[in-house]
């Protein structure tokens, strides 16, 4: 099973620097982050910059205010990890961003680590384009595909275009209980989740009955969030739902497929079904008022019209 892209890891001991500083997992023996924070009063920007073939979270935020925007995202994660894993004490806008085969989701939104320095974890997670998420993760440890919410976050996840990822977005006890799974006034809606045809020969995927992407989007699985908004695939290979991309086929790249081809294009083609219906009437934390970071100020995109990270130029 292709799970691991990465030729060399970059692995904590106990000892290592980041780990006796609190800064990431203290007990070691864990892959590193390429991004890391750790201070709820900072200010983050990462923005036009690419992120690949590391063994562990791309970008793991455990506090400040941050932008992340127009990032590329591939074969993140070896034997777990997200392309963006955000933690309390943040307070999040992450748009335009483009995420393939990261090992478990594309955005892991939690407020695990709360306390009275550490406020809730916020974040607003739109036009964001995630393909071929979950896939590589060990399927004896099955966890989120696409977007996963937890631990009483606060979150806005909206016009987000998921492509032949393993599972819609997830929320477990969303509704239910806040503790677990996201806060209550958390909304995951206006999403677009596509499926192609390809099949997974993976034992336990075959065991579980998950072998297209359509099979984790559709409704009835365990913790799978259908907003009433949202667009789905009625069927495995629906070309009625292909978001017909510039540059890459709904049907053809393989699910546990790790390898980036830098001729794709994510723009949709004129007569997209994914070019219209998607929310536009909420403000991202930045949008109006930016981070100002060493006399400049960033601003968050405002929500595009169309669902993922790029329309038609």
């Amino acid at each position: 099973m292709p799970r691991d892209p990465v030729r060399i890891r970059a692995t904590t001991t106990a000892a290592s620097p980041s780990s006796v500083a609190g800064l990431f997992k203290a007990a070691g023996g864990e892959n590193m982050v390429a991004f890391n924070t750790n201070n709820p009063n900072g200010k983050y920007v990462v923005t036009n910059s690419i992120f690949r073939s590391n063994g562990e979270d791309a970008i793991y935020v455990q506090g400040g205010s941050c932008i992340f925007t127009n990032n590329l995202f591939y074969a993140c994660g070896a034997d777990g990890g997200e392309a963006i894993n955000t933690k309390a004490g943040t307070k999040v806008d992450a748009a335009g961003n483009i995420m393939f085969s990261p090992n478990t989701n594309g955005l892991k939104l939690s407020n695990s680590g709360a306390s009275a320095t550490r406020p809730q974890g916020q974040i607003y997670a739109y036009n964001n384009t995630i393909i071929n998420a979950g896939w590589r993760r060990d399927p004896s440890k099955p966890k989120g595909g696409s977007v996963w919410l937890e631990a009483g976050v606060l979150a806005y996840v909206y016009n987000n275009l998921i492509v032949n990822s393993m599972f819609g977005s997830k929320a477990p006890s969303f509704g239910i209980n806040a503790t677990t799974g996201p806060d209550l006034n958390s909304k995951i809606d206006y999403n677009f989740y596509a499926s192609g045809s390809q099949l997974s020969a993976i034992p336990q995927h075959v065991t579980n009955g998950t072998i297209t992407a359509f099979a984790g989007f559709k409704a009835g699985v365990v913790d799978v969030v259908r907003g009433t908004n949202d667009v789905f695939s009625a069927s495995a290979g629906d070309l009625a739902k292909d978001p017909k991309f510039v540059n890459f086929s709904l049907n053809a790249v393989p699910l546990l497929s790790f390898t980036f081809d830098p001729s794709w294009d994510f723009r949709l083609q004129s007569g997209s079904p994914a070019l219209t219906g998607a929310k536009t009437n909420f403000t991202p934390f930045f949008s109006t008022t930016g981070l100002t970071l060493r006399g400049k100020e960033y601003k968050s995109p405002a929500p595009a019209s169309y669902f993922g990270a790029k329309g038609t130029n």
